[in-house]
């Protein structure tokens, strides 16, 4: 079977033209991987729109070709993609796959496989209907943009891979038919160990912003870090413009057993997660949040927001815990029966090894996507 895979060089994204090697989101990486696992049956061709011409190698694996088309800056977001659906277009053409399957919404990927004049499915990574609803980058029409595409292209792709139930109920009216299947993970951080620090060592990962929760998450346990029962470290970024920013830093600043990390790429956060007790997630929102796949599978106790896609990820008191990120207290008290009680950590971060390996391994969850592509192209 033939695929034509669409997604975004972050290379571009980032204004990185100076790097080599091709990189992309987490989930689209940990995908790859499982399709280069199965060179039997699949041959993938990947397509990253670009700006400027970068130095790129043929094939990233055995089995996987890499693509970039060039595209000047009129042909992307002010005029819908139109430039970047027209050269992918035009190039799909010359590969004439079976499938195309078009990541995320966000940006071009979707607007390209529905225009493909090929079979098409898509994966929404991030709802920007629900980021447009909830007002998120104020001041853009970002969001508001994205979200009017995202509708337009739900509605004439031949289907959805839903990543969580969440999204599966969103997207449900729109498409003509959806499929249920979480994200893989990264292979490498099955291999990674934990060590226990002498002080337990919580770690946050995400976007620093009022969605994420960082804010929330000290004020609850502010408490706990002044009589120095814990410390957390946050690895992100923010809006450096923004209040939310600034109150966040102000109070870093003010609270201690806190410290900013800042970005971390996939190799630094798996050397970060080997001297990490417990994971915390307090988002008001998210669809398949990455980093708690990623914890999972390291071997790591997550404690997360009862919100969104997490609860399809976490089974409660089994391989993990959920809370309520709209009561502090509730949050606090289980994070305070986590740090004070290290059996409970051990047990939790097993299962959670356990169940990341029987859910989410690149190989498992690139196979489903097979059945997925059969079952579309049988209709």
């Amino acid at each position: 079977m033939k695929i034509v895979f669409l997604t975004s060089d972050n290379r571009d994204q980032h204004g990185r033209y100076h790097v080599t090697e091709p990189y992309f989101g987490t989930a689209m990486e940990a995908l790859l991987q499982g399709f280069a696992m199965l060179p039997e049956e699949i041959e993938v061709h990947v397509i990253s729109c670009s700006k400027r011409t970068m130095q790129s190698p043929e094939k990233l694996a055995a089995n996987i070709w890499f693509h970039q088309p060039i595209v000047p800056k009129i042909g992307w977001g002010r005029t819908l993609f139109l430039g970047c659906s027209a050269a992918t277009r035009r190039l799909i053409r010359t590969l004439n796959p079976d499938i195309v399957h078009g990541q995320g919404t966000e940006r071009d990927c979707a607007m390209s496989a529905v225009h493909s004049g090929y079979s098409n499915i898509l994966t929404l990574h991030g709802n920007m209907r629900v980021h447009a609803a909830r007002k998120e980058q104020r001041g853009s029409l970002y969001y508001r943009m994205a979200a009017l595409l995202e509708t337009y292209c739900l509605k004439r792709t031949g289907g959805v891979v839903a990543i969580s139930n969440y999204t599966n109920e969103l997207v449900r009216p729109l498409a003509k038919s959806t499929w249920l299947l979480p994200n893989a993970v990264d292979q490498r951080y099955f291999d990674i160990e934990a060590t226990a620090a002498p002080t337990p060592r919580i770690l946050f990962v995400g976007a620093l912003n009022e969605r994420k929760n960082p804010i929330g998450l000290i004020k609850a346990c502010e408490p706990l870090l002044r009589s120095g029962q814990c410390t957390i470290h946050f690895a992100g970024e923010g809006n450096e413009q923004s209040d939310y920013w600034k109150d966040f830093n102000h109070l870093l600043e003010s609270t201690p057993g806190t410290e900013l990390l800042g970005f971390l790429d996939r190799d630094a956060l798996g050397r970060e997660f080997q001297r990490t007790s417990l994971l915390v997630l307090p988002t008001f929102e998210d669809n398949c949040p990455m980093v708690v796949l990623e914890a999972m599978a390291a071997g790591l106790a997550v404690a997360a927001s009862c919100v969104g896609g997490v609860p399809d990820l976490i089974t409660h008191e089994k391989d993990g815990i959920l809370f309520d990120p709209n009561h502090p207290v509730e949050m606090r008290v289980c994070l305070e029966r986590l740090i004070q009680e290290p059996d409970i950590l051990k047990r939790l971060g097993n299962q959670a090894r356990i169940t990341a390996r029987e859910r989410f391994h690149p190989k498992l969850i690139a196979a489903e996507h097979l059945k997925i592509y059969r079952s579309l192209l049988s209709k």
